[in-house]
């Protein structure tokens, strides 16, 4: 799924350029890291024009926050038969596009970067956070349909917080255990914070 970018006049996009685009800034970023990261050095490596880069993203930042997003745009949500081994599935598949090197080192330089840099931190929450809310709310409306969640209460102030939340839940302790942690996310830990996060505190404690 193609990267959101401004509208712009002119010829249409290609999206093998894109791809190619995206592509050599991840394969670069791991290779120099950010601050040695140029347009230029992106442009040589995916064999466009520099001008071309610049008719589809504005900066370095918006290229690589595209380049990062792409990648979690391959995150799917099969349907495993029932919530526990839904959310197992989506934490073990998550786990395992955050120990590919590209993802890691983008991801991070985003991060870092946009701890001083508000529109970046901007960017980041709509091309990345926003967009992968879409497998929380599949996954809370097929359980609902099965049964295993109550249906939304229409007088509540803000159906979308508790979406918010799971996804800061489950979102948060991945990217804590596999990036600052720098620990394995295996199947028996996925299963455990699965317990966690769907019977509480006393239920995971039993488990351990």
């Amino acid at each position: 799924m193609p990267a959101p970018t401004p509208h712009r006049r002119g010829r249409p996009r290609s999206a093998a350029a894109d791809r190619a685009i995206l592509d050599a800034t991840r394969a670069a970023l791991v290779e120099v890291g950010w601050s040695r990261l140029t347009m230029g050095h992106v442009a040589t490596r995916a064999g466009v024009a520099k001008t071309t880069l610049y008719r589809r993203w504005a900066g370095k930042s918006e290229l690589v926050v595209d380049a990062v997003a792409v990648l979690f745009d391959e995150l799917e949500l099969p349907d495993r038969g029932s919530l526990r081994a839904d959310v197992e599935s989506v934490v073990l598949s998550f786990a395992a596009l955050l120990e590919r090197p590209e993802t890691k080192t983008s991801l991070m330089a985003v991060i870092a970067e946009s701890t001083y840099d508000d529109a970046l931190r901007v960017r980041v929450r709509e091309a990345i956070v926003e967009r992968q809310k879409r497998l929380v709310l599949a996954g809370r409306y097929r359980a609902q349909e099965r049964g295993e969640l109550p249906p939304d209460d229409p007088a509540a102030p803000d159906p979308g917080r508790i979406v918010d939340l799971i996804f800061d839940v489950i979102a948060g302790a991945v990217v804590h255990r596999a990036l600052i942690s720098a620990e394995r996310i295996g199947t028996d830990w996925a299963r455990n914070f699965t317990t966690l996060l769907l019977n509480g505190l006393a239920a995971a404690s039993a488990e351990a």
